[in-house]
């Protein structure tokens, strides 16, 4: 048996389904990856990248780090691929009882899936920190410099977990989904980032599964490892579901 159809075996046999994903999850919808050797952290920048993205860069240099996140962050005309499309199924039929997704993109979400866990936010989701109005990516993302709320005039902060900040509580409903899941699907993520990583540890259900592109050194841990792209996987197992 070959590993799609053992993955497709698993996936007929389980019935309540976790799907873990990481920034290669978007990758084939033309998304940059963070890690790679074409990642966003691979460009050469001012400060490091994860000092980029940061709560102190954030409210230190408020302009640059704008300038960084519209270039570099902006998804709104991204749309979802063969992996959001399939995991919409997938929950529709029943078995998928949540997502949860590092990624900020929202592709989950756009492609018609309900129940999505965001660890570290949406870029779809944006606030003033003086009124707390809400207001949409389109209105951050096409803003000319610092976005400022139409009302106040107070800047606007994506609701993006930034480095140097905490977790919100969907982490913790991350944790129950886990503990009651037959099954667990990671993808696209190397597991190097804590703690969301550490999510996988508290797995106590029948199968585990890694597919990602390149080998993670958690591998040995999987109960099936799958190194390919994940559009590949997923077209074919859409061939078979």
């Amino acid at each position: 048996m070959d590993k799609i159809d053992a993955l497709q075996k698993m996936i007929n046999e389980a019935n309540n389904i976790v799907f873990f994903g990481g920034a290669g999850v978007s990758t084939a919808s033309g998304i940059k990856d963070f890690r790679s050797k074409d990642g966003l952290y691979s460009l050469k920048t001012k400060y490091p990248a994860e000092y980029m993205l940061s709560s102190e860069m954030f409210f230190k240099h408020t302009s640059e780090f704008y300038d960084y996140y519209k270039e570099n962050l902006n998804c709104l005309d991204v749309k979802p691929n063969i992996v959001h499309k399939y995991l919409k199924e997938l929950e529709e039929c029943g078995k998928l009882k949540a997502i949860i997704t590092q990624n900020i993109d929202g592709l989950h979400s756009k492609a018609g899936s309900k129940n999505v866990l965001e660890l570290h936010g949406t870029v779809f989701k944006n606030h003033c920190l003086k009124c707390g109005k809400e207001f949409s990516a389109e209105y951050v993302f096409n803003a000319k410099g610092i976005p400022l709320c139409d009302e106040c005039h107070g800047i606007i902060k994506p609701d993006v977990v930034l480095y140097g900040e905490s977790l919100p509580d969907s982490f913790i409903q991350a944790q129950e989904f886990i503990l009651k899941a037959d099954m667990l699907i990671v993808a696209g993520t190397s597991l190097t980032v804590q703690p969301a990583s550490s999510l996988v540890n508290l797995f106590r259900g029948k199968f585990l599964v890694m597919i990602n592109k390149t080998k993670t050194p958690s591998d040995g841990t999987f109960d099936l490892v799958i190194n390919d792209s994940l559009k590949d996987v997923f077209e074919k197992l859409k061939a078979t579901f």
